[in-house]
């Protein structure tokens, strides 16, 4: 059985008295974040998937494929967004109960598709296949 799973590629922390802080779901951004920040977006970036992950079952093991859609010509190193995407996905994964855990025993390969363009709706899909 297939999977497929949406993933935004920014998520937004609401502030009080200043405008809502937009983060980017990449390395270079999550590196240079304070921890509580950072921690901030993971409980995010899960809210914002709630939907797609409440009740969802999924039997292990697994093999899992990220295809990035960017927003814009400008180029991007795919395994920057892959890299915070698959940590924060696979950890929502595990706190909403729809898989054991997401070590190697379960999680038995991750591949990554060549990035397209999708200016309307730039986005990060997965593809979770049961094995």
């Amino acid at each position: 059985m297939k999977h497929k799973i949406i993933s935004p590629l920014f998520v937004t922390l609401p502030r009080k008295t200043v405008k809502d802080k937009r983060i980017a779901l990449n390395m270079n951004t999550y590196r240079n974040l304070h921890h509580r920040i950072s921690n901030d977006a993971k409980k995010a970036y899960s809210e914002a998937l709630r939907e797609q992950l409440e009740g969802l079952s999924i039997q292990t093991p697994v093999e899992v494929t990220y295809k990035v859609y960017k927003g814009s010509k400008r180029r991007l190193d795919k395994m920057n967004v892959i890299s915070v995407v698959s940590k924060f996905l696979l950890d929502s994964i595990t706190e909403y109960g729809c898989w054991e855990d997401d070590n190697d025993d379960y999680v038995k390969k991750e591949t990554i598709m060549p990035t397209e363009l999708d200016r309307e709706n730039p986005r990060v899909e997965i593809i979770i296949k049961e094995i």
